[in-house]
Parts: structure tokens; sequence; C-alpha cells
């Protein structure tokens, strides 16, 4: 360190992620550039210090924001940071419209609800935060650094989330909410998005690997060319709607991710993380299906010759009867493939809820502790 930079006042600021999963995910691809950006958007002539922690693995429900607000300042103080901000994947509201920020001068704290932020998470955070840390330096009177050149409300304006700004402007105690319709939309494709589909994908492999068997076996099996060659689409397609909720309902069954409100869970917290859920393992078995499809297209391709084919509906087939064909195998192997569900690991399953969070192994707190082993 240079002696001009020693002159500079420093300004540390902790980025906090609770639960350590997708939030710390971000946070650490946001710590390595904040500093810059803070020196660009706010002041170059501050020597910007940027800590990395994470927070509880169940963070408190029962509380909402304030909850989070109070936990974090606690932090702030333990840990001598200036200001604090926090990323969580909790889906928090206010006004009953989702909120997607909170500052409080009064605590030097500010948190992030990503799922509020829709799907471009990283993107829209690397927006927010420096704007939220002026906002708190500016609102403490932090004589550091100039005050704030933007309203609040420019804020609405930057981050397409934001549709408006509330609360006691005065107390520094403000709230950046959400539209009501859009926002909502936003929340919950931005909660599966935190959810990680792809994560659900790969957990239910040994699904795949049931239903692809059973696809197998359907087609070496001429009453299933008959099947198919006798539905019509409508018929197909109910019965491939039928065999993919039939899937998600047994995920959840069997699995016991359905979220049940409780005094530590609120009802209209317990909907949305049953809704996330929801969602997040319909897009999970609908990729399978996918996957599923194709391969019993080139798998029927394969086995089963035209002229077989042929003999069997005696009439000239074509390709639309292969795909037929592999309709109506992949939506009865999706029955197969949920007997298949109850032998994958129930950690990878139960991952697809949302309101579980693994404690996860290999991250560091700046502090120095190593993350324990799953809970």
């Amino acid at each position: 360190m240079t002696h001009s930079e020693r002159d500079r006042p420093e300004i540390v600021v902790g980025l906090v992620a609770t639960p350590p999963d997708h939030p710390a995910r971000v946070a650490a691809r946001l710590t390595a550039e904040l500093a810059g950006r803070l020196a660009e958007r706010v002041d170059a002539g501050v020597r910007w210090t940027v800590r990395e922690g994470w927070g509880e693995v169940a963070p408190r429900r029962d509380g909402g924001v304030e909850a989070l607000l109070n936990d974090l300042a606690q932090r702030r103080a333990d840990d001598h940071w200036d200001v604090a901000i926090c990323l969580t994947d909790l889906p928090l509201h206010a006004e009953r419209v989702p909120l997607v920020a909170q500052t409080s001068a009064r605590r030097q704290v500010a948190v992030v609800s990503l799922p509020a932020l829709g799907l471009h998470q990283l993107r829209a955070a690397r927006a927010a935060v420096p704007d939220l840390v002026s906002r708190l330096l500016t609102d403490a009177s932090d004589q550091r650094v100039p005050p704030a050149g933007r309203a609040p409300a420019e804020m609405a304006r930057r981050i397409p989330a934001v549709h408006r700004v509330v609360g006691e402007a005065d107390a520094g105690e403000r709230r950046f909410v959400a539209s009501g319709l859009i926002g909502r939309a936003r929340l919950l494709t931005g909660m599966v998005r935190a959810n990680r589909p792809g994560r659900a994908l790969l957990g239910l492999s040994k699904l795949l690997v049931g239903a692809i068997g059973t696809a197998v076996f359907a087609l070496s099996t001429n009453t299933i060319w008959q099947m198919g060659d006798a539905l019509g689409g409508l018929r197909l397609a109910v019965i491939m709607l039928l065999g993919l909720t039939a899937l998600v309902v047994w995920l959840i069954v069997a699995h016991d991710l359905w979220e049940k409100p409780d005094r530590e869970t609120p009802n209209e917290l317990a909907r949305l993380f049953n809704l996330g859920t929801i969602l997040t393992l319909t897009l999970a078995t609908a990729l399978s299906y996918v996957v599923l499809f194709v391969g019993t297209v080139l798998v029927g391709a394969l086995l089963i010759d035209t002229s077989v084919l042929e003999q069997t509906l005696q009439r000239p087939v074509n390709v639309t009867d292969y795909l037929k064909l592999a309709w109506i195998t992949s939506s009865l192997a999706t029955v197969g493939g949920a007997i298949g569900s109850g032998l994958e690991n129930e950690e990878t399953v139960r991952a697809a809820a949302y309101g579980y969070h693994p404690r996860p192994d290999g991250w560091r707190d700046e502090k120095g502790g190593q993350s324990p082993g799953g809970r």
C-alpha cells in the first residue's frame, strides 16, 4: 500500500449472504468487483474495503425484514464494519407487494431480496448495492464521502424490479418495493432461479435412468405401438400432463417437501415456499421429460424397423408415427420414473424444496470459520 493510499479514509463494507447457498454465490462474485464499483459510483477518494461473510443457514422467517436487519446490525457492530449489506433468498414483502431492498441508516445496514430481482440477479445486484451503500452513508451523514447525488427514487429507474420508494425518509428507513402483478411474477421467477432447477434436475438422475429403462422395455412391445397409433394429439397431451403432475406430486409427498405453516413460518411465506418448490420441480421434470422424449425417439428409430412397424399398424408409416410412439412411451415411462425416484438420495431431492437449506461444505466466513457439515 502506497503512502497516498494510507492517507485516504477507509470505509469497510460487509457483504453477508444468508443462507450461504445461492446468495453466497452471488455475494462471492459481487465481492470481487464491489470495491471498484464503489470507487467509480460513490467516491474514488475513499479506500473501499469489502468483507464477505455469511449468515444463518436457516434465517429467521417469523420476523421478516426487521429480524434480518437487526441480526445484520449486530454482525456489523461485532465485526466493526462501517455499513453492511445482506443478500438473502427469502421472499420479503412490504405493504402486500414484494420488497426488493430496505435500508436503515440508524442501523447502517441494508437487505436485498434476490428473488425480487427476477432472473438476472447478479446484474441487478451489481447496480443496486453501490447505490444502497451510497444512500446509507448519506443518510448517516458520513463526512468521508460526498452526499449521494441521486435521489432514492432514481433507483427505481436504474433497477427494473424497483417500482417505488416508501418509508420514513427523515429517519433513513427506506423500502424499495416492486409493483403488484409484475413484481409478483418477477418474484416467482426469481425464486425458481434462486432454487437452482438445474441442481434439482441433476438430483433426479436415477429417476431419469429408471424412466429410460421403462421406455426401452415399452418400445419392445407392439401393444404400445398400437396405442400410439390410436390416440390423438389431445389425448396424448392429457396423458403427458397427468404423468408429469403425478410425478411432481409423488416427489413432494414421498420426500416430504411440503412446507407447513407454524409459529416460525407464516402462512404467506409457506405458500410462497411451496409455490417455489412446485415451480422448480415442474421445470426440472419438464426438462427431464424432454431428455427422455429425445432419447426415446432415437432408441425407437434404432430399435424398430420401419417394415415391422408398418406390418403391425397395417399402413405406411413416417416420422410422425415415431414421434407419437415416443410421446406415449415417454408419458407412461414417467410413472416408472416416479417409482425410481424413491431410490434417489434424500438430500439431493430435498434440495428442491425452497425452504430447505442444507449446510454447505467449503464456504468460509471472513471470520475464518469453516462451514460445518450437513444438517
